[in-house]
């Protein structure tokens, strides 16, 4: 792990380098608080440790929650607005019921706003403490431009745009192309299931009347087809981790995807496609140009459709719009 750490380091200065004039798109920059609020960044690190430490599963949760956020209507914090009589947000729609950390980043902006009220946005706080969750279960280190807004829109309709476990290879690199990624950061991107679980419901399909042909998913090991239905005996809810390694950020994924174990259509597509099998292949082999390519990518997820100025706020509430 120290020595995917030091290779982590030495990508990310030489990525900087390499990048360092796209650090500063749509007004966001690195250094963005360091006058207005300098200790924000510790505030949510500390705050994401302390709660990682008593619940190792939460970096999952974080993660996902961040994706979440930005693909929909950008990265705004719109993922953690609360749902009103007159409002069915973002969170309450079925794709992110299983989303989880939400305590994590109303402790650290209830922390921020008692040193300095009205500077950092919610937004900030989630991207800032899915960065944290990756560093702390022993992925790579990175930095993310900070400024972003709040934005003023969450509604459970538009969660429709989030990629589904169903899809095959070809929906995938449409559906990522569409918001600008390559496939291969689409696939460095999917490398985030190397932390958490999913749940019965995401994956039962693979399991019975699969298709004409199959009843079950012939891409999926028959052991691990038998351990999957024994889990979903246990209802929807029921969770199967990822890989091995559920609460470590590593290249065990794409390990897993090798020997057919690959939980979602999603998950397994991925190997059995050749447009991104190779993809694969090299990340099951070279942890560090995992690590260094997904990087890249969550940075530039971080900055999809920002908002700045007059295009948003900055929250006090996390859960609820000023």
């Amino acid at each position: 792990m120290v020595f995917s750490h030091l290779f982590a380091v030495f990508f990310f200065i030489n990525a900087i380098v390499l990048r360092g004039d796209k650090f500063g798109v749509d007004g966001l920059r690195m250094d963005y608080y360091i006058m207005s609020c300098p200790f924000a960044e510790t505030i949510v690190r500390n705050t994401v440790n302390r709660a990682l430490q008593s619940d190792p599963t939460l970096a999952a949760g974080l993660l996902r929650m961040h994706f979440h956020d930005c693909w929909i209507e950008g990265c705004d914090g719109s993922i953690l607005i609360d749902s009103t009589k007159d409002n069915k947000a973002e969170k309450d729609s079925p794709a992110n019921l299983s989303l989880r950390g939400y305590e994590i980043i109303d402790d650290a902006k209830k922390q921020i706003e008692n040193q300095c009220p009205g500077v950092v946005s919610c937004a900030d706080v989630l991207a800032m403490a899915a960065r944290d969750a990756v560093f702390w279960s022993g992925g790579p280190i990175y930095d993310i431009p900070k400024g972003r807004k709040d934005g003023r829109r969450s509604k459970i309709e538009d969660t429709v745009k989030l990629p589904a476990p169903i899809f095959n290879s070809s929906d995938l690199i449409s559906t990522f192309g569409q918001r600008g990624f390559s496939v291969q950061e689409m696939v460095a991107l999917s490398g985030g299931h190397t932390l958490g679980v999913a749940r019965c419901s995401s994956f039962k399909n693979r399991l019975s009347n699969f298709d004409a042909t199959h009843d079950v998913d012939p891409a999926l090991d028959s052991n691990v087809a038998k351990t999957l239905s024994k889990i979903c005996s246990s209802g929807d809810s029921a969770q199967a981790p990822f890989d091995s390694t559920k609460n470590l950020f590593d290249n065990r994924y794409f390990n897993a995807l090798q020997m057919k174990a690959g939980v979602l259509t999603s998950d397994q597509t991925l190997f059995t496609s050749p447009r991104t099998r190779a993809i694969v292949n090299g990340y099951a082999m070279n942890q560090a140009m995992f690590f260094f390519d997904f990087q890249q990518a969550i940075v530039k997820m971080g900055l999809l459709d920002a908002k700045e100025g007059a295009s948003g706020e900055v929250r006090e509430d996390c859960r609820t719009i000023n």
